[in-house]
């Protein structure tokens, strides 16, 4: 079970205990009520659902893995929440805790700005008026997108065009301390040609020029795109496993 000095009580000492890592600085918004656990080199935090992941953690998989079966037990968390956790081979979960997805994926971050791309000065901030453009293209290109027009997650939407046709498009989906990138893509048609390369960096530069720091996921079976970011100067990176608790 977890003890009484296990517990952090709220964000800022939540952000002192992982040391301010970009990883936590993004998933805790400045607004949001946080609780966090502490156990052997691992910190675990708790946010409202309604707010996202249930809960992420930072540090070893194992004692991280303990802190959520503990909540598990307790009721603290339950059927359906989400967590994102410290990468770990899903024999690690048989017999102690009941996951209905799991999928890994990498969170990546830079401090620095991209190398300037050839069709970069098209990159534009979207308005109200481009959201048909937005959902079409996204039906059509990133139909799995977690990222929608409607979502009150995006702070700004950014996209290329060409003539009245918008072709590219991404979210700043922004919150906490740093920038973050999310639904990036292309119409298939216009892949290969380097906008996915160009929208990155505009949208990387347009961040960077309100955070320090800006970050983007993307799932380990996504080569070719990781590979991108890490041109584009996305090097540093933080393995992580999502579940859902069945």
């Amino acid at each position: 079970m977890i003890i009484e000095d296990q517990e952090l009580q709220d964000r800022d000492t939540i952000l002192a205990a992982v040391g301010h890592h970009p990883f936590a600085r993004h998933a805790l918004g400045r607004a949001v009520p946080a609780r966090g656990y502490r156990r052997d080199g691992a910190v675990l935090w708790l946010v409202p659902p309604e707010r996202g992941p249930a809960g992420c953690a930072i540090g070893p998989a194992e004692p991280a893995l303990e802190i959520c079966v503990a909540l598990a037990t307790d009721g603290t968390l339950n059927p359906g929440h989400r967590l994102h956790l410290p990468r770990h081979d899903r024999g690690l979960l048989f017999d102690r805790l009941a996951v209905a997805e799991h999928n890994d994926w990498d969170f990546h971050w830079t401090d620095t700005s991209p190398p300037p791309q050839p069709d970069e000065q098209r990159v534009v901030r979207l308005t109200a008026a481009d959201r048909p453009a937005l959902e079409a293209l996204i039906d059509e290109s990133f139909p799995n997108s977690t990222s929608r027009p409607s979502d009150p997650r995006v702070v700004h939407w950014y996209g290329i065009r060409d003539g009245d046709r918008l072709v590219a498009c991404g979210a700043d989906r922004s919150q906490g301390d740093i920038g973050f990138l999310a639904g990036l893509t292309v119409a298939p048609d216009q892949r290969g040609r380097g906008l996915g390369a160009s929208l990155t960096a505009g949208m990387t530069r347009a961040l960077l020029a309100r955070h320090d720091i800006v970050g983007l996921g993307v799932y380990t079976f996504n080569v070719g795109a990781a590979r991108l970011y890490r041109r584009l100067g996305f090097t540093n990176t933080l393995p992580l496993s999502s579940i859902r608790l069945a």
